[in-house]
């Protein structure tokens, strides 16, 4: 799917020095395994979803020719530094880690990560809730990173999922005790036929260390003309209320927090 806006003659000739040259249509890339309700393909194979949605948003306000590229989320860091793609807009949460192998934006969402159970299994969303059960976490994901630090030693198992569905899938047929992801990915989850079966019970412990600091826009180091774009971007989404309109259709509540 792509989104396609004219650049004016003045961006274009600005769009010739570093990193990804703006002349050519700007490679968003998204997961390639399904994360509702950021990021899915339709029933025609057409990518849609808020995260989507904002970042074509973002495209358009800087008036940018954008083109959403689907890429495993495992190598999806490596796909940047390879060129396979220019920007990473898949819930990366900013941290020091990939900070220290790519440059970041401002951030265009934060939510909390949050610990999901059978509905009233007394579990809590802490070490002592978590001794020994089996907490399901998405694999290389800041939640893996954080259970692994914080649960390791008292959970019988942290078992890993390449995508959040499995994990999910798990959980509502009984396999695992609880799994730790986003908290607005999971209240989809909660939405869902399936999901009934099931309950938030509160947010994990901050350590911003590990869950950064909200999430933003991936680009490959000293990309500093297209990291700033995107700032300008999504400043422009965020003063004129479209980030707030796109949200409105998918959450009930604003997910970007000061």
């Amino acid at each position: 799917m792509k989104l396609k806006v004219m650049l004016t003659a003045a961006t274009a000739a600005l769009a010739l020095t570093t990193g990804a040259a703006m002349a050519d249509a700007v490679k968003i890339g998204i997961a390639a395994e399904p994360y509702p309700p950021f990021a899915a393909p339709d029933a025609a194979g057409n990518w849609t979803g808020w995260e989507v949605e904002i970042a074509n948003a973002i495209c358009a306000a800087e008036e940018m020719e954008c083109e959403i590229t689907p890429t495993g989320w495992d190598g999806i860091i490596p796909s940047l530094m390879g060129e396979q793609i220019d920007v990473i807009m898949a819930s990366m949460s900013i941290t020091e880690d990939r900070a220290k192998k790519i440059d970041f934006s401002d951030y265009y969402y934060k939510t909390p990560a949050v610990i999901v159970t059978a509905k009233d299994s007394g579990i809590t969303p802490d070490a002592d809730g978590l001794s020994g059960k089996i907490l399901g976490v998405q694999a290389s994901t800041t939640h893996q990173a954080y259970a692994n630090a914080h649960f390791e030693d008292v959970a019988s198992e942290i078992r890993v999922y390449q995508t959040q569905d499995e994990a999910n899938q798990d959980l509502y047929s009984g396999r695992i005790d609880a799994v730790q992801a986003d908290s607005i990915a999971m209240a989809d989850f909660i939405d869902s036929d399936i999901g009934g079966c099931c309950e938030i019970v509160g947010p994990v412990a901050d350590d911003a260390a590990i869950l950064g600091n909200g999430v933003g826009a991936g680009v490959r180091k000293g990309d500093d003309e297209l990291r700033e774009k995107l700032n300008a971007g999504i400043a422009k989404i965020l003063e004129d209320g479209t980030h707030d309109e796109i949200t409105k259709k998918y959450f009930s509540t604003s997910i970007y927090s000061n």
